[in-house]
């Protein structure tokens, strides 16, 4: 028996692929020092590292603009916070959805309590998609963003963002995505869809550590600043510089994060070489990593499938969310019986080794919509691209002896 069968990559991707973990440790210990506020060797390699992956990461998400627009921050939450509050300064009208994870939530609420602003959460349907429609006919003149999250954290439900994002442009309303859920597994173009403001965490599907995320700004959006401090850089100035990216990020920027997230890039892009074979040497790193996301998205796919079908073919076991037909992630809710979600994942835990997330995952509107708040919500299983057979079929019979 393994000591643990991990599936809960929604809330953290483990293990990590190698390279993190060294590149990590080494580019730490030989340039781990303040870039760009220096003029000496190690604070120029650390500079180039962090340049090398803004790029990177724009290229990955398929932004065409300076890659200086990509920015860094703590994680999601941190991103959303300075996207949300940014937008809607001086309140207005704001549409998300009851999909929403409590990063935007929580904003949300707070700008509609503390600020006036003007809430419109549009709801779902049974299996947890939205109807790009409702979103048209949500929209206001005083609508000051639209606010989607890319894939359900509970349900696994993936939204029609291509969709979304063309009514956001016709209405000229910003579009801003949460991509916790779905970066690092699904395709993200940003160009094309249309999305004024990405945000992604480094933790989860980009493979990356905690601690670290980020958003990319596209031209023409303009957005305060969160903090104000030190940059490095126009320090005779007494104000925050308007300069991308000092303009959203204050202070010392996390170089083991930022050092972790481009071994990653670098990663899925090998990765996605491996799986093109005699016509990777001509592929650039978004072809390559293109071709690993579809690899990765087809592994978790199949893992998902058969939980799923292991599940709905177990009596006494609820599952929720799309299905196996409709576009999602490898993020799957479900209870047993009656019993509390908790006390499932307790079980699963100590008697199993399984690791899962039971309990509402920060995401309580879909649990009240869901009817499973006083079940203290789901046992949330989430495989991942490292998950095998052995994992999956140690879920599967800890879930048949729980049943009995």
């Amino acid at each position: 028996m393994k000591e643990h069968y991990y599936l809960d990559n929604a809330a953290t991707t483990w293990p990590k692929p190698e390279t993190v973990y060294t590149t990590m440790d080494s580019f730490f210990r030989e340039y781990g020092v303040n870039p760009g506020r220096a003029g000496h060797d190690m604070a120029v390699e650390a500079e180039r590292m962090i340049v090398e992956t803004r790029r990177l990461l724009a290229v990955f998400f398929g932004f065409t603009g300076d890659p200086q627009r990509v920015v860094f921050t703590q994680n999601a939450t941190d991103s959303l916070n300075i996207a949300i509050y940014g937008l809607a300064a001086g309140g207005g009208h704001l549409i998300s959805t009851r999909l929403e994870h409590n990063s935007v939530l929580r904003p949300l609420n707070h700008l509609e309590r503390d600020h006036g602003a003007a809430v419109t959460r549009v709801a779902r349907d049974a299996f947890g998609y939205i109807d790009p429609d409702d979103v048209r006919k949500a929209i206001r003149p005083d609508t000051r963003a639209v606010i989607i999250n890319h894939a359900s954290n509970v349900l696994g439900s993936v939204q029609d963002i291509a969709a979304i994002g063309k009514i956001t442009r016709e209405a000229g309303v910003p579009f801003v995505i949460d991509t916790c859920q779905s970066a690092g597994v699904l395709p993200i173009d940003m160009d094309a869809i249309g999305i004024d403001i990405l945000t992604f965490t480094g933790h989860k599907g980009l493979f990356g550590p905690m601690g670290i995320g980020g958003m990319i700004v596209r031209e023409g959006v303009d957005l305060p600043p969160a903090r104000v401090g030190g940059t490095g850089v126009d320090s005779i100035s007494p104000f925050q510089p308007d300069e991308y990216p000092y303009h959203l990020e204050a202070g010392t920027v996390s170089i083991p994060g930022i050092a972790g997230l481009n071994a990653a890039q670098k990663w899925f892009a090998e990765l996605g070489r491996e799986q093109l074979g005699d016509v990777a040497n001509g592929a650039d790193h978004a072809q390559a990593c293109a071709a690993a996301l579809s690899h990765i998205d087809a592994r978790e796919r199949a893992h998902v499938t058969t939980l799923e079908n292991a599940f709905r073919d177990t009596p006494g076991v609820t599952v929720y969310g799309p299905g196996n037909n409709g576009p999602r992630v490898a993020t799957l809710s479900m209870n047993v019986d009656a019993l509390p979600a908790d006390q499932v994942g307790a079980m699963l835990d100590a008697d199993h080794h399984v690791c899962v997330r039971p309990g509402l995952h920060c995401a309580p509107l879909v649990h009240e919509d869901e009817g499973t708040v006083a079940q203290k919500g789901t046992v949330r299983f989430a495989p991942g691209y490292f998950s095998n057979e052995e994992d999956l079929q140690q879920a599967i019979d800890g879930i048949r002896d729980i049943v009995g």
